[in-house]
């Protein structure tokens, strides 16, 4: 099966534009799939009563039907690649159905909890602090939280746009998102502002960085051991990556990477007085969704905005309108106030 797999995610990658994050999911739940099936080559030849028993062994877990149905999604996507490929003479996985699932709604900030995160984003970025290095970290997370509402960037995105981004003379970027898909991001001057700000930081934490006496130094990027440390330093190949990257890292891949913008976000909510449990990069996309539709957005607009290739996935915002459509009855209906003109 190794080899079925490996050919399976070149043509996600190749095809589809699948990202290595998604390569990496799909990855994880093939090697599930055949370690529960006793091994590899079991998993490739197997019947639909094991992909059956694959399935209730996830239910038996605990694991939620939305999770059960994107497992039965990769099997059904590699399983068909092996009957079309000519690996196997039949698809094992056609006739399944995937269990019955519905869309939670998503969890969104008010207007009030936005606007606190982001003053409180500002102040601690503005506040004094022990180091330029600090003062940069701060000011990033500044920057993570004003980006995140006024765009609806997935944290991805955020994490991987590039320094040009900064430099954007227009009222938009370009971000390249799912499947490698570019799509044009509006952009306000609140956010350009805090871009503008964060740059400055790091740029200054930098040439403080070089002011350092070569011993303490060499000492200091020796323990910082080429990872993330969270404050703001993309390390010792400081400079090409700040040319690169908005929020360089010396992380692996160059930009800073999407654990770190969560955790940052987790200490900034509790900075605001606000459930950490309820803040996440996606739930800042969640909210831009959700206030523009409430304050009169178009649904083809929003879904343009997030990147969504299907309406039915920007869909799942429409649970905001109700209030909104109820007081345009009450207000606007002719009969609204009981009396027929």
């Amino acid at each position: 099966m190794g080899r079925p797999v490996a050919l399976f995610l070149d043509m996600l990658a190749a095809e589809r534009g699948a990202s290595a994050n998604t390569l990496a999911a799909y990855q994880r739940d093939l090697d599930d799939y055949a370690e529960f099936l006793g091994g590899q080559d079991k998993a490739a030849g197997c019947g639909t009563p094991d992909i059956r028993a694959y399935l209730a062994e996830l239910t038996r877990r605990g694991l939620k039907g939305a999770t059960v149905a994107r497992r039965l999604s990769a099997l059904r996507q590699f399983h068909r690649f092996l009957y079309v490929e000519g690996y196997r003479g039949d698809d094992p996985a056609a006739v399944l159905e995937g269990p019955k699932r519905g869309r939670p709604l998503p969890k969104v900030l008010s207007l009030a909890e936005v606007t606190r995160l982001i003053e409180t984003a500002h102040e601690r970025a503005t506040a004094a602090s022990a180091s330029p290095a600090e003062a940069a970290r701060r000011a990033r997370v500044a920057c993570f939280v004003e980006l995140l509402y006024a765009t609806g960037l997935r944290v991805s995105e955020l994490a991987a746009l590039p320094a040009a981004a900064a430099r954007a003379k227009g009222d938009a970027i370009i971000v390249r998102g799912k499947g490698n898909k570019e799509r044009l991001v509006p952009l306000g001057e609140p956010a350009r502002a805090a871009m503008a700000t964060y740059r400055a930081a790091l740029a200054a934490a930098r040439a403080g960085r070089e002011k350092e006496p070569a011993e303490k130094g060499g000492t200091a990027r020796k323990a910082r051991g080429g990872k993330e440390n969270g404050t703001g330093e993309p390390g010792p190949a400081g400079a090409k990556e700040e040319a690169r990257w908005l929020f360089p890292s010396s992380a692996a891949s160059g930009h800073v990477t999407r654990q770190q913008v969560a955790l940052d976000l987790k200490d900034l909510a509790a900075a605001a007085g606000i459930d950490a449990a309820k803040l996440s990069p996606h739930v800042m996309r969640h909210a831009f969704a959700s206030h523009l539709l409430a304050h009169g957005a178009e649904l083809r607009m929003v879904q343009t905005l997030l990147g969504h290739s299907d309406i039915s996935t920007t869909q799942i915002y429409t649970h905001v309108l109700d209030d909104r459509l109820k007081s345009l009855v009450r207000d606007l209906h002719p009969l609204a106030d009981g009396e027929a003109e």
